[in-house]
């Protein structure tokens, strides 16, 4: 009998055994095998949810090894991301399509995703939300996908959410607020879950008066345009 793919979320920071409920901990911790988008730290987080890191199988995701090569034989696997939920902003989702496709049982554990997390804060749409990964690095192709995005979420009263590569928060805030309409509500949420944690809702209007920096730090950006 084949095993189960176990999708693992892993902490946004913090410590492990506070950013993961009690069952998904039993479940990481009875498992021997692993695929991993960072192999060291992988072995980081196992070692500090109690496993012995050198009796574990780890194997990393590569462009190289087709996903089928990955799945789980007799033995389960635990899939891990960077950090938050595996495949959502993430490595992957590829080795999950080819676990269906092959008939074994895909299991997600409980635990933190930072996009659910920002939305759940902000105060903005719950009910039609969408998120956008990341924009465009180039401003005008970054400007006009704001602009798009900003359309689609007036016309479908829409959360718009997306990310960006830590170092360019502030050149995206800078580009959201000198875009969006004086009246479309962004989010920023940063260092989730850590004693950092920010998570601010204004005006576009709003921000263009505080001007204030985000810095390199994980972010979550979200918009809702009335």
């Amino acid at each position: 009998m084949a095993g189960v793919l176990y999708a693992i979320p892993t902490p946004l920071g913090g410590a492990a055994a506070d950013a993961l409920p009690a069952s998904a901990l039993a479940t990481i911790r009875a498992l021997r095998h692993f695929v991993v988008e960072n192999a060291k730290t992988s072995r980081a987080f196992l070692k500090e949810v109690g496993l012995d890191v050198h009796a574990l199988e780890i194997r990393e995701i590569d462009k190289t090894i087709a996903p089928k090569e990955l799945l789980p034989g007799e033995h389960s696997v635990g899939l891990l991301s960077e950090a938050g939920c595996p495949a959502i902003a993430d490595p992957g989702a590829a080795l999950i399509e080819a676990a269906h496709a092959a008939g074994i049982r895909v299991v997600p554990l409980v635990g933190p995703s930072s996009i659910v997390l920002a939305l759940m804060a902000s105060g903005l749409e719950g009910q039609r939300f969408a998120f956008c990964g990341y924009l465009p690095r180039e401003a005008d192709e970054r400007e006009k996908r704001i602009k798009e995005l900003e359309t689609r979420s007036r016309r479908e009263r829409e959360t718009q959410i997306f990310i960006e590569t830590p170092y360019r928060n502030d050149a995206l805030l800078q580009a959201l607020i000198e875009t969006c309409s004086a009246s479309t509500k962004l989010c920023v949420a940063s260092d989730l879950t850590l004693d950092s944690e920010s998570i601010r809702t204004r005006t576009a209007r709003q921000w263009r008066a505080e001007r204030r920096p985000i810095g390199k730090r994980p972010t979550v950006f979200l918009l809702l345009s009335g």
